[in-house]
């Protein structure tokens, strides 16, 4: 696959790491996106950007740590979703990561929630709202999946 796609609406993908972070109970965290940034306030996994040359785990570890100071184990894989904002298409890299080390810290000034299905904490970010889809899927949920 090649090329750059036909007229000025063609957007080159940014590609995101996405932890899915998933206690023993079954819990998963969300994080509110900090002031200053676009969509803040809203509830999302945490992530960021891949640099050039790192590949999804290496970079979900370092926002990570960068985030929420915490060192994560192996990450899992899961899903990639395409998500076009209003200011970047996405591309979004899911894993799920079931160990870590280190106490939380927010260090960009958000909020954590450890949330279960259906999520309780509000807005939640348009891209978040997919995921949360496969949790009651995978789980057998019936029902909303989050508030409002």
């Amino acid at each position: 696959m090649s090329g750059t796609g036909g007229g000025t609406a063609a957007r080159e993908p940014v590609d995101v790491a996405v932890g899915v972070l998933v206690r023993g109970d079954g819990a998963f965290l969300l994080t509110s996106r900090p002031q200053g940034k676009v969509y803040a306030g809203h509830w999302e996994f945490p992530g960021g950007k891949l640099e050039p040359g790192e590949t999804v785990e290496q970079a979900l570890r370092r926002e990570l740590h960068e985030e929420l100071g915490i060192t994560i184990g192996a990450a899992q894989p899961w899903r990639v979703e395409l998500v076009d904002y209003p200011h970047a298409l996405v591309r979004l890299h899911f894993c799920k990561v079931f160990d870590w080390q280190g106490g939380f810290e927010m260090r960009e000034q958000q909020q954590m929630a450890w949330q279960q299905l259906p999520v309780q904490v509000q807005p939640v970010l348009p891209g978040t709202v997919p995921v949360l889809a496969w949790f009651a899927a995978e789980r057998g949920f019936q029902g909303p999946t989050h508030a409002g």
